[in-house]
């Protein structure tokens, strides 16, 4: 044979063994994530834990590829991208993904919860409307996430409420309800994305935040934020969404370890940032932060001011029926505790 001939026929045997062998490089179900959780973070490293543990169960057929730290935008810039098939879902905040379905911003209405326990409690009972929520708008609840208690920080303290009317204070952007409580209590709100809040920080553009202990380190919001208000401002949530169409391409078997794994990993994630955020308060100290005392009487003037808060939003920001289910939740949790308190 000649070596023209046979150069002909072997690069033609090669051409039918590479398409009659499958790409390993291409997984048969991708999905690509993005959130604004820094990389490295508790967040970030559960999602990996929980996106590898999937990859390995499906033989590499469900693959999670992530853009964490934000690259992809903030949480309104990853829906949209979502919308047009550049992103297949995302861990989101309450903020965030309020605007598509307003009931998930319930539960961020400032100083609701006393305890984490009262936290699970109303969550467990409103998991069920949630997920219809979410899937009425293409969405799939995988996950729930934690944040946990914010807390108000400033570059100067604050103990009063005439010390906070005095400063600057920043709202999420999109996020109705603390602007309006901010209004309430007489002051113009700074609505920016979390992204942008450090440089607004620095700049003096807003001098006070809201963030969890842990949160505040993360995004070194602490750097410049020296002073915390030592009672919950508020609790701060979100949830690991997929796109609807997208998950229920997955054969059963792989939709059913998708949710498993999600609960496993994510139910860790949960206790990882409640002990991220009690060992944070060691590390803010170690590092010059001053945690002041509200002084007296001034917590019952925001709770007057979470009241008309609701008043406002009530219908507007969330459905008044997913507000009476959480205090209806909230009164059967205290009422259980106070009841066991006095056998």
């Amino acid at each position: 044979m000649h070596r023209r001939n046979f150069l002909l026929l072997l690069s033609g045997l090669l051409a039918v063994f590479a398409l009659s062998v499958p790409a390993g490089a291409a997984p048969e179900h991708l999905f690509k994530i993005a959130s604004i959780a820094p990389d490295g973070s508790v967040w970030a490293r559960r999602f990996q834990d929980f996106a590898r543990e999937v990859e390995q169960k499906s033989n590499g057929e469900v693959v999670f590829k992530s853009y964490a730290g934000g690259i992809m935008g903030d949480d309104q810039a990853m829906y949209r991208k979502m919308q047009i098939g550049q992103l297949h879902g995302g861990g989101f905040t309450m903020a965030g993904i309020g605007h598509v379905v307003p009931d998930f911003r319930v539960l961020g209405i400032p100083f609701l919860f006393r305890s984490y326990e009262e936290v699970d409690w109303v969550m467990q009972g409103l998991r069920p409307h949630f997920d219809r929520a979410f899937a009425e708008k293409g969405l799939e609840l995988i996950a729930m996430t934690e944040v946990g208690f914010i807390y108000s920080m400033s570059t100067f303290p604050i103990t009063t409420l005439d010390d906070l009317k005095k400063s600057k204070s920043w709202s999420p952007e999109g996020d109705p309800i603390s602007a309006t409580f901010l209004r309430t209590l007489g002051i113009t709100p700074i609505p920016l994305s979390i992204p942008d809040v450090l440089t607004s920080l620095q700049t003096g553009m807003i001098d006070t935040v809201y963030n969890s202990l842990y949160g505040t380190i993360v995004l070194q919001w602490f750097t410049k934020a020296k002073y915390i208000s030592d009672t919950p401002f508020g609790y701060a949530y979100g949830a690991l969404l997929l796109d609807r169409k997208r998950f229920s391409r997955l054969p059963p078997e792989y939709a059913a370890l998708v949710r498993e794994s999600a609960e496993k990993h994510f139910s860790l994630l949960i206790e990882d940032t409640r002990r991220s955020n009690e060992e944070a308060r060691q590390v803010l100290q170690d590092n010059n932060v001053v945690f002041t005392v509200p002084a007296s009487g001034e917590i019952q003037k925001l709770c007057t001011g979470r009241d008309e808060t609701v008043s406002l939003m009530r219908d507007k920001a969330f459905t008044a029926g997913v507000y009476d289910t959480v205090m209806q939740r909230l009164n059967e949790f205290r009422t259980g505790v106070e009841t066991a308190g006095r056998k």
